[in-house]
């Protein structure tokens, strides 16, 4: 196989994995903790997941080219493992979706409604948030549509991840590669 297509696999697959764990504990505990639905929280386990992206290209330097990379083969390489990982992370969610029969969007407007009548909206504020609501559930229905805002989500991680990755480990003195 090649070396390229193997490391995407293997680090785009841990941080999937990582993303994986994400959900599980995020459709089971945001109800009884809330940190965990949090956009701070989300995007931080993201960011961390995405650092397979860091370890991936570093690996590839040091075992595949000798402790040399350059900048372009180490964005592509960072690029692949980010995009498998964001596939990852839409099959899971897909997944997620289909075991819980695809109530997330129901659930997600009615905690919206519920906060806008717990905070006196007015009922033209309500009916408007109830509007909004039923479009986003109808647009969300879409599985193509929903697919691409999941991978929206991840994906803009990914590239500042694999971006960064790539302009620090061109340099071969930093993180050297162990003797």
């Amino acid at each position: 196989m090649n070396p390229t297509l193997r490391y995407s696999l293997i680090y785009g697959g841990l941080s999937a994995a990582v993303l994986a764990a994400f959900i599980a504990v995020v459709g089971t505990l945001h109800e009884r903790v809330q940190f965990v639905a949090t956009l701070a929280f989300g995007y931080s386990v993201m960011l961390v997941a995405m650092s397979f992206v860091f370890v991936g290209v570093k690996r590839y330097r040091d075992v595949e080219g000798g402790g040399v990379i350059r900048f372009g083969r180490a964005l592509g390489l960072g690029l692949l493992i980010a995009l498998i990982a964001c596939l990852g992370y839409v099959l899971i969610w897909e997944a997620y979706l289909a075991i819980t029969h695809y109530r997330f969007m129901d659930d997600y407007v009615a905690k919206l409604l519920r906060d806008a009548h717990a905070s006196g909206k007015s009922t033209a504020q309500i009916a408007k948030i109830t509007a909004e609501g039923d479009a986003m559930r109808a647009m969300y229905a879409n599985p193509l549509i929903r697919m691409a805002m999941t991978a929206m989500e991840v994906a803009p991680v990914g590239v500042l991840v694999a971006f960064v990755s790539a302009i620090l480990l061109r340099n071969p003195r930093l993180f050297p590669a162990r003797g």
